[in-house]
């Protein structure tokens, strides 16, 4: 008796030292996973800061070189309005064609700059909304005068159509202009004949549609998704022989999201595309339209 009693304690002696083992093991394997938990969560806040730095330098680099940029563009063109007003004396028409290419490629250049300094602002969250009370009817008007003198000198033609029966939007009308105005120019280029149509349609009790249809070349099913994208550009003859950024359509997006909407795109090749901006009939936060 007395012996099986000292086996059955030695069998739990045993088996004691046996779960302390496998306790301390797990408590080892335990503290080794917590160091490396640790370790990986110091590497990821590292490449965070990094991150953040290179996003910093990048926004500033961009910031600082479209300001350095504004002062002499802006002597270009002033110099060329000058030029082409013929204050110093009569131009020949060669002279004539020579200052209108100077004038636009500075121009161009300076669309591409102010790009660049909107994509800035918006990385380093200094973009602001400036929210107010506006009829469509003025805002398609404002962008009619801004591309008569293009419209007038192609075959293209641009049909804004009449926003009736909707109501006064409460958003920022400048940034909403600003999305229009890059759709607008982005389907004059890319179309050699037809038209370019501008309409605003109600999608929903809560939401406008704003598109700008074009009979252009049109844009492959597949290259959709990387319309949007920064500094995307499509690969197509029309493409290289026109410059730009591949930031317009980038900038949209970020506007549109800004004021709590969404773009998309819909395109055959050969037949057209469609670009459209859909946002809030008002913005969070608006106040009682009092008209």
């Amino acid at each position: 008796m007395i012996d099986s009693c000292a086996d059955s304690q030695q069998d739990m002696a045993a088996e004691l030292m046996r779960l302390r083992q496998e306790t301390e093991a797990l408590r080892a394997e335990l503290d080794e996973t917590n160091q490396g938990v640790m370790a990986l969560y110091s590497e990821l806040d590292n490449q965070a800061s990094a991150l953040r730095q290179a996003s910093d330098l990048k926004s500033r680099f961009l910031s600082y070189m479209s300001h350095e940029f504004r002062t002499p563009l802006g002597s270009i063109l002033s110099i060329a309005s000058l030029l082409k007003d013929e204050i110093d004396g009569p131009l020949t028409p060669e002279q004539h064609k020579q200052v209108a290419f100077v004038s636009g490629a500075a121009r161009e250049l300076s669309d591409m700059v102010d790009d660049l300094l909107d994509l800035a602002k918006i990385e380093a969250g200094r973009i602001s909304i400036s929210p107010a009370w506006f009829d469509m009817f003025d805002l398609f008007a404002a962008l009619r005068g801004m591309f008569r003198p293009i419209v007038n000198m192609s075959s293209v033609d641009l049909i804004f159509e009449a926003p009736s029966g909707l109501p006064r939007l409460f958003t920022d009308d400048k940034k909403v202009a600003q999305i229009l105005r890059n759709f607008i120019s982005n389907s004059l280029k890319f179309t050699l004949r037809g038209e370019v149509r501008v309409s605003a349609t109600l999608e929903n009790p809560k939401e406008v549609r704003f598109a700008v249809s074009d009979t252009g070349v049109g844009i492959p099913e597949a290259l959709h998704g990387e319309l949007f994208e920064d500094f995307s550009q499509i690969d197509s003859p029309l493409q290289k022989r026109l410059r730009g950024t591949g930031l317009g359509l980038s900038l949209c997006k970020r506007f549109a999201e800004l004021l709590g909407g969404r773009v998309g795109v819909d395109s055959t090749p050969g037949v057209g595309s469609t670009f459209y901006v859909i946002i809030p009939l008002a913005i969070a936060g608006e106040p009682r339209d009092e008209s």
